[in-house]
């Protein structure tokens, strides 16, 4: 499921951006200043230090797509929608929470119209997530590295549960839930949530474990987001 929202992301970034500029991603005029200016204390800002990696990996990358473009433009840097291809999914929301608000407005009404802060804040919890389980580490009922923002009251009313149903935002279960709101933007025929509940069916029954240490409340799975 992360994966299809990596891939989705990495498109959106890649479309919002390159229509200013094919090197928007190196313009600091075209990025949040933020991004682009060092915070008190530090020499760099955050951006001079993504654009390293980014011209490390191009460098270095042994993809033939980049292998091609170091042989025939030997003298230029990658374009937006190449360069973008070399970025996995902590670089991305990196990056995603350096671009210009008019610029994540247009990510957003791909989204449903979702907030910006809710894009760059759920891209940062999913990312979280996905490092976890790369690393075959501890995860069902681990407080969240990054825990997703909320929605306001009403705001998308299948999140209500999160902001006042007695759940809770720091648990995988809320990782879940937002990654079902992006998965039916992105792929509407997902049958994800189908896959879920059957797996979470198998949960142990245990004096000691219960799934609510996961984050998920009583009768989940009857709650409009999972329908």
């Amino acid at each position: 499921a992360i994966e299809r929202i990596e891939i989705s992301v990495r498109t959106e970034v890649a479309l919002a951006v390159g229509r200013n500029d094919p090197y928007a991603h190196r313009n600091i005029k075209m990025l949040d200043r933020n991004f682009t200016t060092p915070a008190p204390g530090y020499t760099d800002a955050k951006h001079t230090g993504w654009l390293q990696k980014l011209d490390d990996r191009a460098a270095t990358s042994k993809e033939e797509f980049a292998v091609h473009f170091r042989t025939k433009y030997p003298t230029s840097s990658m374009p937006i929608w190449i360069g973008v291809e070399l970025l996995d999914f902590g670089p991305l929301s990196h990056f995603l929470a350096g671009m210009r608000y008019s610029d994540l407005q247009t990510i957003s009404k791909n989204y449903g119209g979702l907030r910006p802060h809710l894009i760059k804040s759920w891209a940062r919890a999913l990312c979280g997530v996905r490092n976890v389980c790369a690393h075959h580490a501890r995860l069902w009922n681990k407080p969240l590295i990054d825990q997703p923002a909320l929605p306001r009251p009403n705001e998308l009313p299948e999140l209500d549960h999160l902001v006042s149903g007695g759940a809770t935002n720091n648990r995988v279960y809320a990782a879940f839930a937002v990654l079902q709101v992006l998965l039916r933007q992105a792929n509407p025929r997902t049958k994800w949530a189908d896959r879920l509940k059957a797996h979470m069916a198998t949960f142990p029954t245990a004096p000691n474990v219960k799934i609510s240490d996961a984050g998920f409340p009583n009768g989940w799975e009857n709650l409009p987001l999972w329908k």
